[in-house]
C-alpha cells in the first residue's frame, strides 16, 4: 500500500503531530509513506522520519494550480494509492481529485470545538467530502456528526496515538523546584481555557507555594496571550507560573514535571494526555471530548467539568500531598495508553479499514 499524509502546516498542534505520527508509524508498515505540508513548515519538520518522501508546496492561496500540479507530479512519481487529508487541508485534496480522479481520498477530521459542532460551518464540506472514499474521526462525537451531517457511509472512529519524538537538540529546562512542577502542555488558544489554569494556581500559590505551573504550547502573542500574560502580572503569579512557548522536547520536558493538567473547554481527543500517560504523569483533567472515556475518575486520573474551578483545585492538592497517588496515577494512565490507543493497535485499525477500500 502506499500512502501519503496531507497536512496544512507543521506547527505544534494535535492535527500536525497526528499527521507526522501516521507517517512515521506508517512508514514501518506499508511500501510507501509519504507527507506533503501546504502551506507552512514549522516546528515539527525535525520530527519527520528521514525515511519518509516529503514535499513543501509553499501553497500562496486556496486555488494555487501550481502547488497543485506540484502535488499531482508527487502523487503519480511516488505511485500513490491513498491520499490522507488531515482538517483543513480536505481542500487541496479535492483538487487534486479533479484533476487526477483515480486517486482515493480520505479525510481525518481533528475538529477541537466538539462541544459546540451545532456551529461549525457545513456548506464546503458537504460540497467536497462526496469525492471522498472515507473520514476518521478522533472522537464519537464527530464520527456520528459526519454521519447525520456529511451523509457520508464510510466513517470510521480512530483514536490519537502517541509517539516517541525523535532525537532532538532542543533541551527545555524548566524552571521551579525538582519534584514540584506542574504543567500544561496547550497551544495558547481560547478552547484550552488558560483562565481555568490561572484561578487553579491563585489558589495553589496560598496553599503550595513552592509548587509552579510551567504552560508548554505556540504562543501566537494576539490578545489572549496578552490577556493571559496580563493575569499573571496581576494575580502576582511571576514566580508560580512560566511560559515556554512552543517546545519539541516534549519527553523531557515531561521528565522534569510532576504532575499533567488541560483545563481545555472543548476538545477532542488531546495528544497531550496521550502524552502525559506515556510518560506516567498524574493527571487532572476537564470533562470534554473523548476525556471521560479514557480518563476514569480516581483511577487513573481526575476528571472534573470545565467550570469547576475550586473542585479543580481540591483534587489537584490530593496530587500535591501524596506521592504514592500520583505514582498509581501515573502506572495506571499509561497501561490504558498502551492498551488501548497505542501505535501499534490504531495503525492496525487503520489499514484493515483501507484494505475495504
Amino acid at each position: 500500500m502506499r500512502v501519503l499524509q496531507i497536512i496544512d502546516s507543521l506547527e505544534a498542534g494535535g492535527a500536525e503531530r497526528m499527521a507526522v505520527n501516521y507517517a512515521n508509524a506508517l512508514a514501518k508498515e506499508i511500501e510507501f509513506s509519504g507527507l506533503v505540508v501546504t502551506r507552512k513548515e514549522g516546528a515539527l519538520l525535525n520530527q519527520v522520519n528521514k525515511d519518509i518522501s516529503y514535499l513543501y508546496l509553499n501553497k500562496t492561496h486556496t486555488i494555487d494550480l501550481k502547488s497543485i500540479y506540484k502535488l499531482r507530479k508527487f502523487v503519480i512519481d511516488n505511485k500513490v494509492e491513498v491520499v490522507h487529508a488531515h482538517s483543513t487541508s480536505f481542500f487541496t485534496a479535492f483538487l487534486l481529485k479533479l484533476i487526477y480522479p483515480s486517486i482515493k481520498l480520505i479525510w481525518h477530521d481533528h475538529y477541537g470545538d466538539s462541544e459546540f459542532l451545532s456551529k461549525r460551518p457545513l456548506l464546503s464540506l458537504r460540497m467536497v467530502i462526496p469525492f471522498f472514499n472515507g473520514i476518521i474521526a478522533v472522537n464519537q462525537q464527530l464520527k456520528i456528526w459526519a454521519e447525520q451531517k456529511i451523509h457520508l457511509k464510510n466513517v470510521i472512529y480512530l483514536p490519537n496515538f502517541p509517539s516517541e519524538e525523535n532525537a532532538i537538540s532542543e533541551q527545555t529546562i524548566l524552571q521551579g523546584i525538582k519534584g514540584k512542577r506542574i504543567v500544561s502542555l496547550a497551544n495558547l488558544r481560547v478552547q484550552k481555557n488558560h483562565f481555568l489554569l490561572l484561578e487553579v494556581a491563585r489558589k495553589v500559590k496560598i496553599s503550595h507555594p513552592e509548587w509552579t505551573f510551567h504552560l508548554v504550547g505556540k504562543d501566537f502573542e494576539d490578545d489572549y496571550s496578552k490577556k493571559i500574560k496580563t493575569l499573571i502580572l496581576d494575580y502576582n503569579l511571576e514566580n508560580n507560573v512560566f511560559i515556554y512557548g512552543s517546545r519539541q522536547d516534549i519527553k523531557n520536558t515531561l521528565n522534569q514535571s510532576t504532575i499533567g493538567i488541560l483545563t481545555s473547554q472543548s476538545e477532542g481527543l488531546p495528544v497531550a494526555l496521550l502524552e502525559y500517560g506515556l510518560q506516567k504523569k498524574a493527571v487532572v483533567v476537564t470533562n470534554v471530548g473523548e476525556v471521560p472515556l479514557l480518563i476514569q475518575d480516581g483511577i487513573n486520573g481526575f476528571i472534573v467539568n470545565a467550570t469547576e474551578s475550586q473542585l479543580f483545585y481540591e483534587l489537584l492538592v490530593k496530587l500535591l500531598d501524596n506521592k504514592t497517588l500520583r505514582s498509581d496515577f501515573g502506572k495506571a494512565l499509561q497501561k490504558t495508553i498502551n492498551n488501548n490507543y497505542s501505535e501499534v493497535t490504531v495503525i492496525k485499525q487503520y489499514l484493515d479499514w483501507l484494505d475495504n477500500f
